[in-house]
């Protein structure tokens, strides 16, 4: 549209189909086709991540719309503290969906009959064996059972897990069991820590299947297709021999020539070659989709053609029906018939397949492409995206490559899995392997270092993608290069990627094979964050330098190395308080890492004052129903059980218990499927009505939602609609009123329009000075918001007064000897330094240092970096021995983090909670220009 006008009549004819499609989205766009494109794609992106994964924002109803990263929950979240991976389990979900994609049943009801007796025989059972040959329809019959089970037994929890190529990630035992566990605890609204150390997850698995079978209301199926594809399957699913709980029930699929021998012995279900009659109908149907038909003599040939145990599997026969219907309208039936006579398997029918495939090419250099393609993707870990193909193959053209693929796509050889090219079943693999690298390793090895340099270039671009994370390692190892390998996990992005998505196991892995214990590990990786350190400069790379450490300390608790732990994780609260703020939502997830290092320690008295003040910040900050607030219940609940104090960890319990079942109402399950865009719609229903208090919070809601889609006008309407009927219906001094002046202020804020948003907070600090109570958080933030926006303008003397408030608050919330109120004094004697009024910064120091000492102990960091910033002061005021002696002081507190650091002084952590920082060495200047705020 030009000027909000459509600007040809067949823009206008496409806008009216549209609007009757019940799901198409329209991007409205002038300008280059670059800009056009990036558009597009961030609108994909939002759907994906919202629509299709589910990736719920967080419970907006009356909050204030602040910084959003306070707003927005990390995806880890989802879980609690379990660290999940969304390309796994999008990977599941589309492995599901394809299996089931056929329409033919190949005669599966008496199968299916064979399944239910199982699902209905009394238990103790074990688990029943579906076996057939490679392609005979295994994963066809249990995806299709899976959807009548879905439908007819809704009580009936289905767990399912689709192993694709060997060797790659949906074959490791370790994955696939934590995403089990962590599906029965999403179904039994139970959130427990999850150890991630791979051992202890396989030992701990029939366990948690024990415990959470018992809260299940109904039967628990557990399905694993191509179980014979795990790496060492019958050494990491010793758990299939165990007796099983009485409601569960597990079915595995196995190729019958690699079934485990132990497993022979379990009642079993064997898939029989394809009846003519089965035949006749699945070949039938594909040449019909195509309108090619066949003669009665052909179908005859075709018959006894397909007698053989290899010629008459579901897979030989589609793939048999395709190349028929395929070649129909171009060539002579029998003349084809004839050729795919002569392949008695499905590898050698594949072969074939693509030799039909090459002849159809124009020239060498497609051909020569296609090779390269299929050999790429055959070396891969998980598969290769047709951007990643294009980067690697510069002459290959957007439209020869969306023309292979289709024909490689049709003919059963490549599918998509989490946006990823891969091969659709393992027969295809092994004719490309057969057909292009028959030479052997060498050929193998040129396409992995391909690869190899392709991914390294990212990482040079510092481009660590959770591509380059999942397959250059694995590269590496898969090239027996240990030099490269180590050198790729010091890169902190990379393993921060693995570690986060929870490929811990696999991590660990990489680590055994270069030959380094845990120890050695963490000292590693100690010394690259240390040296990283040194080139962060600005607030962005010093959060981004907190999360490496939050992930190093979690990663070490996780190994089991618990003071070793502590340094790196306290070192991110630091840097967070710093950064941030010390009421900032990454502070309270700061404090909840740190304590959980210290209930495994079993210091419970240090873990419980920890959890309580990320309590108390997640309350300030999401509302007290949030389920950010019940994770720090549950945390609490757990460590007062470890007490024996199960009355007090009962109430918390149910406490969080009802704020979990609310806000799984509100989002629609557990994992939270509440679509974001059409909450949004049906909240622009809702307004449309009269002048009301609830309405007035829907547009405020709405505001919000549209504020963190990065839709900053549609946000200002609504936020500005909001407030107009506040002002109607509640007066202008409501503290409704304030909220939404708050809102808009920080939408400005955003949108750099500094005068505007210094307006409405100075209003918003008005009435809510008037209304709320004098510690009332909601006043603590708006004095903190408009404190910071004079400081940003320069208005360094409109600042004070807020900074000073600002402490007045945190005494009246908190009492004079918090460590909080300490940070508010540093916040403000770091204003009038700036402002070069030493002398009134420096009682504030002297004062903020008292605190910390008496609250932390002589040795913290926060007191050495107090000491520090005396130190400066008492140079400048030319006091240069009182300078030299806080300056040694701040140095011996250094010093004693550092021997910490490097494993040496672990017995320093006294019982009184004291810790040590891994803050680097900065010069007196710098500090004072970054001090707390």
């Amino acid at each position: 549209k030009e000027d909000g006008r459509v600007s040809s009549v067949s823009v206008q004819q496409l806008i009216e189909k549209i609007s009757y499609v019940n799901k198409a989205k329209m991007i409205d766009h002038i300008g280059g086709v670059e800009e056009g494109a990036y558009e597009i794609y961030n609108c994909v992106e939002k759907i994906i991540k919202q629509d299709i994964l589910g990736c719920e924002m967080t419970e907006l109803e009356g909050k204030d719309l602040g910084n959003k990263e306070e707003s927005t929950a990390p995806e880890e979240e989802v879980f609690g503290d379990v660290l999940w991976d969304a390309h796994d389990e999008q990977e599941q979900m589309e492995a599901f969906q394809q299996a089931s994609n056929s329409t033919c049943e190949l005669g599966f009801e008496k199968y299916f009959e064979r399944l239910n007796d199982l699902v209905a025989a009394p238990a103790p059972i074990p688990p029943l064996l579906v076996s057939g040959g490679p392609g005979s329809g295994k994963s066809l019959l249990l995806s299709k059972w899976i959807q009548l089970q879905q439908k007819h037994s809704p009580n009936t929890l289905i767990l399912y897990h689709f192993v694709g190529r060997p060797m790659s990630t949906s074959s490791e035992s370790a994955l696939i069991i934590k995403r089990l566990t962590l599906k029965l605890m999403q179904h039994s609204w139970l959130v427990s820590p999850l150890t991630l150390d791979p051992a202890k997850l396989l030992e701990e698995f029939p366990r948690w299947l024990e415990k959470l079978s018992a809260r299940h209301q109904g039967s628990i199926i557990i399905i694993i297709d191509s179980i014979d594809q795990i790496q060492q399957a019958e050494k990491h699913m010793k758990w299939l021999i165990d007796p099983l709980p009485v409601n569960v029930r597990v079915i595995v699929s196995v190729n019958v020539e690699t079934c485990p021998q132990a497993w022979r012995l379990w009642p079993t279900l064997h898939l029989d070659p394809l009846n003519s009659k089965d035949v006749k109908s699945l070949i039938n149907a594909e040449c019909n989709s195509a309108n090619v038909k066949l003669t009665k003599e052909q179908e005859k040939k075709l018959e006894r053609h397909c007698r053989s145990a290899t010629t008459c599997n579901a897979l030989y026969v589609t793939l048999l029906g395709k190349t028929i219907a395929c070649g129909g309208n171009t060539g002579n039936i029998d003349e084809i018939l004839q050729q795919c006579f002569q392949c008695q398997d499905t590898v050698s029918l594949y072969r074939l397949v693509l030799r039909s495939i090459q002849e159809s090419l124009q020239s060498d250099k497609e051909k020569g492409l296609l090779r390269e393609i299929l050999c790429v993707i055959g070396v891969s870990h998980n598969g290769v995206s047709e951007s990643e193909l294009m980067e690697l193959y510069p002459e290959l053209s957007s439209a020869v490559l969306a023309s292979l693929i289709h024909s490689l796509h049709r003919m059963c050889l490549l599918t998509y899995g989490c946006g990823l090219l891969k091969f659709q079943h393992l027969q295809a693999w092994e004719m490309a392997r057969l057909e292009y690298m028959e030479e052997g390793e060498n050929v193998i090895s040129a396409y992995r270092q391909k690869l190899v340099e392709y991914f390294t270039m990212q990482l040079s671009r510092d481009r660590v993608t959770w591509r380059s994370a999942d397959e250059l390692p694995w590269l590496f190892q898969q090239q027996g290069d240990k030099q490269k390998l180590h050198k790729c996990l010091l890169n902190l992005f990379v393993s921060q990627n693995l570690y986060k998505r929870g490929h811990f196991a696999e991590l660990l892995s990489y680590w055994q094979l270069v030959g380094k214990d845990k120890s050695s590990m963490a000292a590693e990786y100690f010394d690259s964050l240390k040296e990283y350190e040194k080139s962060c400069e600005g607030e962005e790379s010093m959060i981004c330098l907190a999360d490496l450490y939050e992930t190093l300390g979690r990663f070490l608790k996780d190994l089991g190395l618990l003071s070793q732990a502590v340094a790196p994780l306290q070192r991110s609260l630091e840097i967070r308080e710093t950064a941030l703020d010390p009421d900032h939502p990454r502070v309270a997830q700061s404090l909840h890492q740190l304590a959980g290092v210290y209930v495994q320690w079993k210091k419970f008295g240090n873990a419980e004052q920890l959890y309580k003040q990320a309590l108390e910040i997640s309350e300030n900050a999401y509302g007290a129903e949030h389920p950010r607030v019940a994770r720090e219940l549950d945390a609490l609940a757990t460590l007062y059980q470890k007490q024996n104090k199960y009355e007090q960890a009962e109430q918390l319990r149910k406490k969080s218990f009802k704020i979990r079942q609310k806000a799984a109402r509100r989002k629609g399950s557990l994992c939270g499927f509440a679509l974001l865009r059409q909450r949004a719609l049906q909240l622009e229903e809702l307004t449309l009505g009269k002048d009301t208090p609830d309405n007035a919070r829907t547009l405020n809601e709405l505001g919000v939602l549209y504020y963190l889609q990065n839709n900053l006008e549609t946000a200002e309407l609504f936020l500005k609609r909001s407030l107009e009927m506040r002002e109607r219906v509640l007066g202008p001094d409501h503290p409704d009123c304030a909220q939404s002046l708050n809102n808009l202020a920080a939408l400005y804020n955003e949108k750099k329009h500094y005068d505007k948003a210094e307006e409405l907070y100075e209003k918003a600090l008005d009435i809510r000075r008037r209304a709320l109570a004098p510690d009332h958080p909601s006043l603590a933030y708006t004095v903190k918001h408009l404190a910071v926006l004079y400081k940003k303008m320069g208005k360094l003397d409109k600042a004070v007064p807020l900074y000073e408030l600002a402490v007045e608050i945190r005494q009246k919330s908190f009492g004079p000897k918090h460590p909080s109120v300490a940070t508010a004094l540093v916040n403000l004697a770091v204003l009038y330094c700036q402002m070069k009024k030493q002398i009134e910064a420096l009682p504030l120091y002297e004062r903020a240092l008292k605190i910390y000492e008496d609250s932390f102990g002589h040795m913290h960091p926060r007191v050495g970096e107090t000491l520090k910033n005396l130190a400066v002061l008492s140079y400048e005021g030319g006091d240069f021995e009182k300078a030299a002696e806080l300056y040694k002081r701040a140095m011996e507190i250094k010093e004693a983090e550092t021997l910490l650091i490097g494993g040496k002084a672990t017995s320093r952590h006294s019982l009184s909670g004291d810790t040590f920082s891994l803050k680097s060495a900065l010069s007196p200047n710098v500090f004072l220009e970054h001090g707390q705020r």
